[in-house]
């Protein structure tokens, strides 16, 4: 070890007093407790299945051991310092090295790399406190002289830095402030199909580069997640798994790569069903700032439904201001979204189809024009009614069967059609001569294959959901609000895991 030979050759004792000698012991302290939480959480992370209580001996002695290395006369830059003899000097120099500031004229001497490789980087950049993450983003308070402060306090990692920025990698010294390592956190957990879900804890994972952590304050539920947890929906998550596509909340963490958000942020995103959690870990390409004019209930609430009606209408239908749009299951979270965009957003007029007349008054009352019970005839012979032989221009269905027949047959001249779901259990077969008589055209809209194949249309469709909400054009629905111990089983609402 180079520092014990060179402090072996100049045989003078360590001169830097009582109080320098007490901070140095608080500095080892806090240095072990960043080592020991680091290899506890690596540990856990690689053996799930060993008690977590078995492997905490060990770790404790990795720690007693790392000490002994340091107080032994391990080298450690800045508070033992090189040899007198070799110890740079100068106006610019301070006595603790935390609070060391090169004067204008003076360049502090660096350590030079080992013969035959690198020397490590830190990421430091000038200006920019010591301890503080990559980029600046966040400044570290300054080193107070107390002996241990507690986990999370930006000062552990101050004083950890201080003590061994040479020695340990960047990761082991930069934690998120409030973030203690190792903390488990709470999600519903889909553990067998069409079974109640079950409240657990979860071990944490650390983020990637291009991750983000998010503190989950709302999560819609959708149909989706009805299914999947059925085992019924086109993509199929291996269990154990935690449901949940969208979300709102607060940054976290963010990783090393990470450019678009940053701790403190509100946003909602995107999640491959794990955002059913109390924390949630998704690419910073899924997530969007919130507006501070938008609730983050409200926000929850945009993601699925409203970028799929948005998509529907704008992209696909391409909507023009006085069409007339047929929407079924217009009561549900898609329907209702569709009816707001198209009313308030398009201008264009609505026909609300629903299964109920409780359904139908709903509808009724976030903006459509009329509705139609189609439970209690032809669906067919009800828009006819409505708007003459001339039929409607666009058709948003979501049941399948039966009802997008009948919604096929009600299309004008050149009239479109948008599939989005099958919510009544039944695949309709399309009878091309309906298309060919008409000329009208029949798509379907899959919005989650949008950000593979196409991001940019699907970034845009949050962007477009999110600024026609602030300014005040839509009208997002809740129905229900629950706790994180209510949510056994999914339905369409809103479940909030703090309250």
């Amino acid at each position: 070890m180079p520092g014990v030979k060179r402090a072996l050759r100049t045989r003078k004792p360590i001169g830097f007093g009582l109080t320098g000698y007490w901070k140095y012991l608080g500095s080892l302290v806090v240095t072990a407790q960043v080592y020991c939480e680091r290899s506890y959480k690596r540990e856990t992370v690689r053996n799930k299945n060993r008690a977590p209580a078995m492997q905490i001996p060990k770790h404790f002695a990795r720690g007693a051991f790392f000490i002994f290395l340091l107080a032994s006369g391990l080298h450690v830059q800045g508070i033992l310092g090189e040899p007198e003899a070799r110890r740079p000097r100068g106006p610019g120099l301070s006595a603790r090295p935390w609070q060391q500031t090169p004067s204008a004229t003076q360049t502090p001497r660096r350590s030079g790399p080992r013969r035959g490789r690198a020397a490590p980087s830190l990421g430091l950049q000038p200006g920019r406190p010591l301890g503080a993450p990559r980029g600046g983003s966040r400044a570290v308070p300054p080193f107070l002289p107390s002996l241990v402060t507690p986990p999370g306090d930006p000062r552990s990692r101050a004083m950890a830095a201080a003590v061994c920025r040479r020695r340990l990698p960047w990761a082991w010294l930069c934690r998120s402030a409030g973030q203690e390592v190792g903390r488990h956190y709470r999600a519903a957990v889909c553990a067998e199909l069409k079974q109640p879900l079950a409240i657990r804890d979860v071990a944490p994972r650390p983020v990637r580069p291009h991750e983000v952590r998010v503190d989950v304050y709302f999560c819609g539920v959708n149909f989706a997640d009805n299914l999947v947890c059925r085992g019924q929906y086109q993509e199929k998550p291996s269990v154990p798994f935690v449901p949940g596509m969208e979300f709102s909340g607060v940054v976290l963490e963010t990783g090393a790569d990470v450019n678009t958000v940053k701790e403190g942020d509100r946003v909602i995103g995107m999640s491959s069903f794990n955002a059913m959690a109390e924390e949630c870990i998704t690419d910073q390409k899924s997530l969007w700032k919130i507006p501070e004019e938008v609730s983050l209930q409200e926000a929850a609430i945009l993601p699925v439904s409203y970028g799929t009606a948005i998509l529907a209408l704008e992209h696909r239908a391409r909507v023009q201001p006085g069409e007339t749009v047929l929407v079924t299951a217009a009561a549900g979270a898609t329907g209702l979204a569709v009816m707001d965009v198209a009313t308030n957003v398009l201008q264009a007029k609505v026909i609300a189809a629903a299964g109920s007349d409780e359904k139908c008054k709903l509808a009724m009352q976030r903006g459509a024009q009329s509705s139609v019970n189609y439970t209690q005839g032809s669906l067919k012979e009800a828009v006819r009614k409505l708007v003459g032989e001339g039929g409607v221009n666009v058709a948003v269905d979501m049941v399948g069967g039966d009802v997008f027949l009948e919604a096929l047959r009600s299309l004008a001249w050149e009239g479109r059609i948008v599939v989005l779901g099958f919510a009544g259990g039944n695949i309709a077969s399309l009878p091309t001569n309906l298309l060919l008589l008409k000329n009208v055209c029949a798509m379907g809209l899959y919005w989650g294959r949008y950000k593979g194949h196409n991001p940019s249309v699907f970034s845009k469709s949050l962007s477009s959901a999110l600024q026609y909400c602030q300014q005040g054009h839509l009208r997002p629905y809740t129905g229900s609000v629950f706790k994180l111990e209510e949510r056994r089983s999914c339905g369409l609402t809103t479940w909030n895991p703090a309250i």
